[in-house]
């Protein structure tokens, strides 16, 4: 994932307990954030939450390739899915990665 992420223009990791990476100050892929119930967050690096822009988008790959993206409570109105790392493939995860820096890097405008 790492190496991915910072292979893009502009990328940054911020400092967290898994993995957070931004572009011009917007997230585009970090660690599941795992609520457990009765305790705190707990911070699962096996899985990534990706910015996929809109609902249709969202929607698509939930329905189209469930073994491999889910949804959490909380997270239902934002444009993000939650993808299972140990299930895809470095290539995919490359273009998934790639295709959620392009969108935040154009909601942000020129850099």
């Amino acid at each position: 994932m790492r190496r991915l992420a910072l292979e893009l223009d502009d990328a940054v990791e911020i400092p967290s307990e898994g993995f957070d990476f931004r572009v011009r100050g917007k997230g585009f892929v970090w660690s599941y954030p795992e609520r457990v119930p009765g305790s705190r967050r707990v911070i699962r690096t096996d899985v990534a939450v990706l910015y996929v822009g809109d609902e249709a988008e969202k929607q698509a790959l939930l329905r189209g390739e469930p073994e491999l993206f889910f949804t959490a409570r909380g997270y239902e109105p934002f444009p993000l899915v939650m993808v299972r790392l140990e299930l895809v493939g470095t290539d995919r995860l490359a273009e998934l990665v790639g295709d959620a820096w392009r969108m935040r890097v154009d909601e942000a405008g020129p850099g």
